[in-house]
């Protein structure tokens, strides 16, 4: 039927809690965790890896894309197929470059519990979820603000602890002299 893309996410029936956040914290990532379900069932999760791996692509959105792509090898799946019926689940709004390849991948939708206001890709900096654009896969839906309080939390818990990634500071110390 012209017109009727695919279930919504709320007829996903699901209110899944993002795969991750809690172990991305404790291995000193940004507490980002997701995953996908595909009707009813987990078929990929994810969490921020960008520091343990020293990949700044490493997002919890893409390791869960990955994860997805290979539970569709694995069961001889059609990944078009899979995630236009897939819904993602993740704490924090996907950044401009994890929205555009959900947009690649044609997912049904993402909810995600708190905006990305620096960089975010579905609505708070720019709409790649949304906007006309040309050979870039299908708009999905985006829907915002399940559980904030918990993804406000997890992010208070990483910015208050130290990053043992951080490059040593190269600023030179005065002398007290007088």
């Amino acid at each position: 039927v012209a017109g009727a893309r695919r279930p919504t996410a709320a007829s996903e029936g699901t209110s899944s809690r993002p795969h991750g956040p809690k172990e991305a914290l404790e291995k000193g990532e940004v507490p980002v965790g997701c995953l996908v379900v595909h009707h009813g069932e987990v078929v990929g999760r994810g969490r921020n890896e960008v520091n343990e791996t020293k990949n700044a692509t490493r997002h919890a959105e893409l390791v869960a894309i990955d994860q997805v792509l290979d539970w569709c090898k694995q069961q001889n799946r059609d990944y078009t197929e899979v995630f236009a019926n897939s819904v993602m689940y993740v704490t924090v709004e996907p950044c401009i470059m994890c929205a555009a390849a959900l947009r690649l991948m044609s997912i049904l939708s993402c909810l995600f519990m708190l905006g990305n206001c620096r960089f975010g890709g579905c609505g708070s900096v720019l709409s790649i979820s949304s906007d006309d654009m040309v050979d870039s896969g299908e708009p999905f839906e985006c829907v915002s603000g399940y559980r904030a309080k918990e993804a406000v939390e997890m992010l208070k818990a990483f910015y208050r602890q130290e990053n043992p990634n951080a490059p040593k500071s190269k600023v030179r110390k005065k002398n007290n002299r007088n």
